[in-house]
């Protein structure tokens, strides 16, 4: 006889999801002991649900398909909802299955009784909550089928009670239309025609190289600008790749870029807003007068565009430009070039680099051997480490090189100890700057400029400093800290070509 634990194992590994980030409990029991039982599912332990939900959404932007989470009750997920917000930002699939109570319990109001369904309503795309073993294996189905975010509330007893049937193969979805709405199109193909200024802002799976070569063609022939997010889910970027401009993270900045265009074309992304509301301030970030226009359809709609209005025109790519290695005191103007200039061929970026990457980071890079970017989508911070951790289980071919701010760091900071257990081969590079510096900048954006000894001691991390070379190599990852560049050259060449992880505190001066 088959439990409800065994037919969800079955149902994700006939679903080719074969990674489950687990921090489980005892109403999970049931499945953590089922998984000796299907060894095609790599279950990774992780100490903190937050750091299960990232690695889910690292390896589900990278795999291109979905890992499971295995989370205890409602307040395990909740400690995983932050990095769920930026699952659902980046648009990654991922099933979360949340153990509940069994039915007998649900009226006792034990310690750990919650409403799982509102929690997980607030970051997920489709919740579900099968009555009885029957329902289980259908309700994984329609989990994997919804896309995005998805949470299957699984009760004890449904767990452990037997006569469960694996839920069989998703249904292969109708392949969507590759054009979009005619209107829609034939509207954009007028804007790229009628010589008025225009630019495009790309998201999704329209940021690969097919997707960016696309834009590129048709920016030769119709002036258009590029842009991609701040922070995008995942970026084609480097050497070989035609370029895209992030907006910037500053609203001043964003005005800039966008001074004078007439029309913005919006392929798989959001109209550019800024992040917080500030005294005195627009939100909206396209100026009046623009006209916005959404082109459906993604990389395929963008191409046949590009074969309509530039069949002749080859896509212009970045050049290798590798940087040169500075030397001296490491401070937020040179530590990129270091980290550029060394950078494996193919690697994975996980930038959260926060606000000693925000002006440097894209110069820096854009001549360097291609990579794939991961960004901060939803700015909950927290998300680089266990980020990582998901991209290099994903792809155990290719170097996974972490940009960390040292505040968001601590957030998250044990998923090394996941890197160090599962031997990931992860350079992780903490920007010790030794406070939250994006708060400092903020504070006289949103016109709170008085800033006394009570307010600045909530944005310094000091009095004790944080020794993350000590933290590291108390979870097992070897680690070594870097003061100036030619320091953090030796190591970091030390760190990626050395198999599984390492840290690397990178201490940069500040003008406080």
């Amino acid at each position: 006889m088959t439990n409800g634990a065994e037919a969800i194992l079955q149902t994700l590994i006939d679903n080719d999801v074969r990674v489950c980030f687990a921090n489980p409990g005892t109403s999970e029991m049931h499945l953590v002991a089922a998984l000796d039982s299907f060894p095609q599912m790599r279950a990774v332990l992780c100490l903190f649900e937050g750091v299960a939900t990232g690695a889910a959404d690292g390896y589900g932007r990278m795999a291109g398909s979905p890992a499971a989470t295995l989370l205890h009750l409602g307040p395990g997920l909740a400690n995983g909802m932050a990095n769920l917000h930026n699952a659902r930002r980046a648009g990654t699939a991922l099933l979360n299955i949340v153990g509940d109570h069994a039915a007998s319990h649900q009226d006792l109001d034990s310690p750990l009784q919650s409403d799982i369904r509102s929690a997980a309503g607030v970051v997920s795309t489709w919740v579900g909550r099968p009555a009885g073993v029957a329902d289980l294996g259908p309700a994984v189905i329609e989990g994997l089928q919804a896309g995005g975010v998805a949470t299957l509330i699984v009760p004890a007893d449904v767990s452990w009670s037997d006569g469960a049937e694996p839920g069989g193969r998703v249904p292969r979805a109708q392949t969507p239309s590759e054009s979009g709405p005619a209107g829609a199109s034939e509207r954009v193909r007028e804007v790229l025609r009628s010589g008025e200024p225009v630019a495009f802002l790309l998201d999704g799976s329209v940021l690969t190289e097919a997707g960016l070569a696309a834009a590129d063609r048709i920016a030769q022939v119709s002036g258009a600008r590029v842009f991609c997010p701040t922070w995008p889910a995942r970026w084609r970027r480097g050497a070989g790749v035609p370029r895209a401009t992030p907006i910037s993270y500053r609203a001043e900045t964003v005005r800039e870029q966008l001074d004078g265009i007439r029309h913005l074309v919006l392929v798989e992304a959001r109209p550019p807003v800024t992040s917080f509301a500030y005294p005195g301030q627009e939100g909206r970030l396209v100026a009046p007068g623009v006209d916005v226009h959404e082109l459906e359809g993604g990389v395929a709609a963008l191409s046949a565009l590009a074969d309509e209005l530039a069949p002749e025109v080859i896509a212009r790519l970045a050049e290798s430009r590798p940087a040169e290695l500075p030397t001296g005191t490491l401070n937020a103007d040179n530590w990129a070039y270091v980290v550029s200039a060394l950078l494996p061929d193919e690697a994975i970026l996980v930038d959260e680099a926060i606000t000693s990457g925000l002006t440097v980071l894209p110069d820096a890079f854009a001549g360097a051997p291609a990579h794939d970017v991961l960004g901060l989508t939803g700015l909950a911070i927290g998300q680089g480490l266990p980020l990582a951790a998901g991209a290099a289980i994903a792809c155990p071919d290719r170097p996974v090189v972490c940009l960390e701010a040292d505040g968001s760091a601590m957030y998250t900071l044990s998923a090394l100890w996941t890197h160090a257990r599962e031997q990931l081969n992860i350079t992780t590079v903490i920007l010790n700057n030794r406070s939250y510096a994006i708060l400092r900048a903020e504070m006289g954006r949103v016109g709170a400029t008085a800033i006394g000894p009570s307010a600045a001691s909530m944005m310094d991390l000091v009095g004790p400093d944080l020794d993350f070379v000590s933290l590291s190599q108390g979870m097992g990852v070897p680690a070594t800290r870097a003061t100036t560049a030619e320091e953090l050259a030796a190591q970091f060449k030390t760190a990626t070509s050395t198999p599984g992880p390492h840290l690397i505190e990178a201490v940069l001066t500040s003008d406080r």
